[in-house]
């Protein structure tokens, strides 16, 4: 129980007050403040054997005493008025008597909804409890959870999270005499106790809809981002000297293979959104996962002829070298910082001269659910544009060189015939229109590169043996596929490919594409126990992070032991059924803390039209404090979204 100083602590259901003695002592050489409180009357609680001098010792090392203080109502007492702590201790609660363990959940759940209102933002509440009480892994044995405590689940009432559990130190408190067994002077068994640390939890933030306006292929448009992607927008994960996890994993694998290829990452800003064109251009999507657009306003753009190079220089003043976090805010403005960082995206222009397919749907716009065919659009402007320099006897033709994160490497004008090892990269979120389930993620941050080898070195195979090589520690295997190589690992499944095919004006050329998912590789490379982490406000996550770890050091999550819910949702639908719009209200109304969502029964009523279905979802969070109470109100939400968006009746 180290403190630092100038920090205050308040100790709540003593009994003959000998823990806090025993703290006042240890903290005495400290500016440490001790409030030590009990239930009873003064003249009660000085019944216990050793009282008295106990609390003269307190009052001795300059701490106060205060009696008659309910612990399940802390905001009420006079005596506490006005005050917050760092630290909020209670020691072996119980009810008293022969109770129940009903009875000790709910004197835990009215404590912590307390004793939040007495601590301090980035306080902490220190729980004892006997070994086995608490219901958690940490002890041994475990009991059943519903014969158990369940403290986790009541401190989530109050909105805290289970930051830490360590033993019990008791021998560090050499006065402490345990007491109030069944009400008597008889202690409990605090040989096997385990100390519970909670801190608060960042609150829910509700879901919204984000209103972007960004210029593609020419035309500056206006839309809306669906309301369950909104978490996902302009987080700013792959900006230079982020230590985010996504970036660090994206540093080590452009490191391991800069060791054998020259890797040169573009810094281009490109849009979010795609034409039908551009994606039916370059790779097979599957329009059923695709998040379709309908633009809210489309214009022409009035400055598509600003030169690249203005933009970069901008960009690079900025401080922005990725895709998606140099992108505008998420708001329709014209200020001139918007201008200008749509610039390069109005230069590029879709290289596709098919007509759109109708069978793509009426929407002629996707969220990027790949940054491919922004790279094939990249790769043929510096194409262009080493050509155009050729053309006008650019002496400094052959050595052209890119900026790769403040290192120069030689050009695409080198090599044998034309070709060269060198590896294009691009990063940036992008967006798959999913079910929920476990690992399934509607937004991820995609590492995309792309080079053109000669055929006989068999640059997919050392591409993937590279590959393979760097991440078979962390339990990332090869298969061979048609067309490529995938990059399996469990429990996730793929986690990258690797593709070729023949070079257009050369068969004796192959181009290779690496697409490989940074999310997901995170969560293998630093043991994370859910994808959903990548992507919490919690400062505390980061903080793991802060000294740039390298792969292969496991994370260890600020909420331990969060509660699972199991709840079902039964209702009648028209003649149609959207599941996928199903799913995304799953997203939103539950701010993403429903992991699983399992159809358990169907219906289809002889006579009506209508068919009855009945989903279980699981919820779960390793970012936010999640009680039965708010998962309650989140699936009342969804009953709700669902009946007023969908028109289902609710069974």
């Amino acid at each position: 129980m180290s403190m630092s100083p100038s920090r205050s602590i308040l100790m709540v259901g003593e009994g003959n007050f000998s823990f806090s003695a025993s703290a006042s002592q240890l903290y005495s050489e400290t500016e440490t403040s001790l409030t030590a409180t009990c239930l009873q009357h003064q003249e009660e609680a000085l019944r216990h054997e050793g009282a008295a001098n106990n609390i003269k010792t307190v009052k001795d090392s300059g701490g106060a005493v205060l009696f008659e203080v309910d612990c399940t109502k802390l905001g009420e007492c006079a005596s506490l008025q006005g005050r917050v702590f760092d630290r909020v201790v209670f020691n072996f609660p119980h009810c008293g008597r022969k109770s129940g363990v009903k009875k000790n959940r709910n004197l835990l759940k009215n404590f912590f909804l307390s004793c939040v209102q007495v601590l301090s933002e980035d306080g902490e509440v220190h729980v004892g409890l006997c070994n086995g009480q608490g219901g958690t892994p940490a002890d041994h044995p475990q009991r059943e959870w519903h014969n158990s405590w369940q403290v986790v689940a009541m401190a989530a009432e109050a909105q805290l999270i289970l930051s830490e559990v360590r033993p019990f130190e008791s021998e560090k408190y050499q006065s402490y005499k345990c007491t109030g067994y069944r009400s008597q002077d008889k202690g409990f068994h605090v040989e096997k106790g385990l100390l519970h640390v909670f801190t608060r939890s960042l609150p829910y933030t509700p879901a919204r809809v984000l209103t972007i306006e960004e210029a593609v292929e020419g035309y500056r448009v206006q839309y809306n981002i669906p309301a369950e992607l909104s978490h996902y927008i302009f987080r700013g994960f792959l900006c230079p000297g982020s230590i985010h996890p996504v970036r660090l994993v994206q540093d080590f694998l452009l490191k391991g293979l800069a060791e054998k290829w020259p890797v040169s990452m573009m810094t281009e800003t490109v849009p979010l959104l795609l034409t039908t064109k551009q994606l039916q251009s370059c790779c097979d999507v599957d329009s059923a996962h695709g998040y379709w657009i309908h633009l809210l306003q489309k214009d022409l753009a009035s400055d598509t002829h600003t030169s690249t190079d203005k933009e970069k220089d901008y960009l690079d003043s900025q401080g922005h070298t990725d895709t998606q976090d140099s992108l505008s805010a998420p708001r329709v403005t014209s200020d001139k910082v918007d201008r200008v960082r749509s610039k390069g995206a109005e230069n590029l222009r879709s290289t596709c001269s098919l007509d759109v397919n109708p069978e793509w749907g009426s929407g002629l716009y996707m969220l990027r659910p790949t940054l491919l065919p922004q790279m094939e659009e990249l790769l043929t402007k510096k194409e262009q544009l080493i050509n155009n320099a050729g053309s006008h006897g650019d002496n400094k033709g052959n050595n052209t060189s890119v900026e790769v994160e403040g290192h120069k490497k030689e050009g695409p004008c080198g090599g044998c015939n034309g070709v060269t090892s060198l590896l294009f990269g691009i990063s940036g979120v992008v967006f798959k229109n999913v079910t929920v389930n476990l690992w399934a993620l509607p937004a991820f941050h995609e590492l995309l590169l792309r080079g053109v080898f000669p055929l006989e070195c068999e640059p997919s195979k050392l591409l993937g043996q590279r590959l393979e090589t760097l991440l078979a520690p962390y339990g990332v295997s090869l298969v061979a596929e048609q067309g490529g190589l995938r990059l399996m690992a469990q429990p996730m499944g793929c986690v990258g490919k690797v593709l070729t095919n023949v070079a257009n004006d050369n068969i004796s050329n192959v181009g290779v594409t690496v697409s490989l998912n940074l999310d997901l590789l995170a969560v293998l490379l630093f043991s994370l126990p859910d994808w959903r982490l990548l992507w919490s406000h919690d400062p505390r996550f980061l903080q793991h992070f802060a000294l740039h770890p390298s792969p292969g050091k496991p994370f260890h999550p600020f909420s331990l032991f969060p509660e699972h819910f199991s709840f079902d949702i039964s209702f009648w639908t028209g003649p149609t059924w959207e599941e996928m719009k199903f799913h995304a209200l799953i997203r939103e109304a539950s701010h993403g803390t429903v992991e699983q969502v399992k159809l358990i029964d169907t219906f289809s009523h002889p006579d009506l039209s209508q068919t009855s279905y009945c989903y279980r979802l699981i919820y779960h969070s390793n970012t936010h404090a999640l009680s039965h109470t708010q998962t309650l109100q989140f699936h009342k939400d969804l009953e709700s979204f669902l009946t007023s968006r969908l028109q289902v009746t609710i069974r």
